[in-house]
């Protein structure tokens, strides 16, 4: 701005055929009776004052909501599947308690021939025994008790190998059980939406986003996303921690670990929700933000099959003007410089730079002359000044630079001279005219004002400008 207010003054000057040198060329030359000077031009005079300056730089914005996201229906494990994970693991614990009770019965066995051939292989018994093996004749008390012992024995062995390998069973069904009520989720295979928002719908915490099969996903305020069923015996978490914070009017404790009060705060809200009361919420049963969310799409409709991925596209409920900066500005705008929003109804509010970009973007189209550019969002002090618009285009002037109780002149007063620099013309009591060189600082652009100082410069002096005649 500066650099066009300068080359339009040049302009104006040469076109006009004026050079002026650092002498007064009107000494001596008394001004014409109606003010106007004798090169022609319709002149007017104004004063240098004192004032405040502010330099503004003018953009293009949108003014709509803040903080984009997606709502996400995770995946997880389905009921059924869940449902024969707890079913092969009790299968595996049933056949793993009869075996041991085969394996007791085979040790019984064996214990009971053992003393069964402590009394009959007594003294003489262990040598008739012999004998009878020897002679070929039938086997004694001792004998088959010793046959008796080693087919026992190998009961044992055998229950005991098996003992074993159902331990190992079950083991791994506890694991695949354990796994599948961390990720245990609302939904099967084949499940519709019963329920969808609509696009510029409201939602806050503790009402319902969706609903799968007639069961609602909620929302719930946090950070933390929810990517594991909470239940009891699950480990301490962050999730967990909001979890109880978001149930603590229904009695939940404060800490990330999932306690008994947790398991009945959640059972007394899904009461109050008229839903089972089962002290669980598995995946899709809940949905974490950080706040009230504006709904801007919904990706599924009513009755379409439930799948992991996105189910709505939101926002929070802040406005937010969005600039779309060129790049080679980031140094003149920082985080909290204020603003002027114009919106579309020609209204204005106040705001102020609330973020500066660091990463620039080029543009989409590659073949675009287009320089790259960075986020500047801009917050309004009145946020409901703003209205309700969404993607509207408004335009935005942001104040870089402010200078204080310093000595102004309108921008058209400026001569420039023919050695370089400007001047303005002073009109003294007398009626008689003189230039006086100064030098420019801060340009406001929005008052049609120029910062001036230099050593004839005073407030209160009559300088001239062209008449707006």
């Amino acid at each position: 701005m500066r650099r066009r207010v300068v080359v339009g003054a040049g302009v104006l000057l040469v076109v006009a055929g004026i050079a002026v040198a650092l002498t007064d060329p009107f000494a001596g030359s008394p001004p014409a009776a109606n003010g106007a000077s004798d090169n022609g031009t319709a002149t007017s005079t104004a004063t240098i004052a004192r004032q405040d300056l502010s330099q503004q730089t003018q953009v293009s914005a949108t003014l709509g909501y803040a903080d984009s996201s997606t709502v996400s229906l995770p995946g997880g494990t389905a009921p059924a599947t869940l449902e024969q994970a707890q079913q092969s693991a009790a299968a595996a614990e049933q056949t793993l308690a009869a075996d041991r009770r085969a394996l007791a019965q085979a040790q019984a066995a064996v214990e009971a021939d053992l003393r069964k051939i402590s009394v009959d292989c007594r003294g003489g018994n262990a040598a008739e025994a012999g004998s009878s093996q020897q002679s070929g004749g039938s086997a004694g008390p001792c004998a088959a008790d010793a046959q008796a012992v080693t087919t026992d024995r190998q009961s044992v062995t055998s229950a005991n190998i098996k003992v074993q390998a159902d331990e190992r069973a079950l083991t791994a069904a506890a694991a695949t059980l354990s796994q599948s009520e961390a990720s245990a989720a609302t939904y099967g295979q084949n499940a519709v939406y019963t329920m969808l928002p609509k696009v510029g719908q409201v939602v806050r915490r503790g009402h319902p986003l969706y609903a799968i099969g007639g069961q609602p996903a909620f929302l719930f305020y946090g950070r933390v996303p929810a990517s594991r069923a909470f239940m009891p015996g699950m480990s301490p978490g962050a999730d967990v921690a909001e979890l109880n914070r978001n149930l603590r009017g229904y009695g939940a404790p404060s800490g990330d670990a999932f306690t008994s009060a947790t398991t009945i705060a959640i059972e007394r809200f899904q009461s109050q929700h008229h839903l089972a009361a089962t002290g669980r919420l598995p995946l899709g049963s809940v949905a974490f933000e950080p706040g009230a969310i504006r709904v801007t799409s919904v990706t599924p409709t009513m009755g379409s099959a439930a799948q992991p991925g996105a189910v709505l596209g939101v926002t929070s409920t802040r406005r937010v003007v969005t600039i779309a900066l060129d790049a080679s500005q980031q140094t003149s705008v920082k985080v909290g410089d204020p603003v002027v929003i114009t919106l579309p109804d020609s209204s204005t509010t106040p705001g102020h730079v609330s973020y500066v970009g660091t990463v620039a973007t080029a543009p989409s189209d590659q073949s675009s002359s287009d320089s790259p550019t960075i986020e500047v969002d801009v917050t309004a002090e009145h946020p409901a000044a703003t209205g309700r618009l969404d993607q509207a285009p408004v335009d935005v002037s942001i104040t870089t630079a402010t200078v204080r109780n310093v000595l102004a002149v309108p921008v058209n007063a400026l001569v420039a001279l023919a050695g370089g620099g400007y001047a303005v013309e002073e009109v003294k009591p007398t009626g008689a005219r003189q230039l006086v060189g100064v030098s420019v600082g801060l340009f406001d652009d929005s008052a049609g004002m120029v910062e001036v100082s230099g050593s004839g410069l005073a407030a209160g002096q009559r300088i001239v400008v062209p008449s707006e005649s």
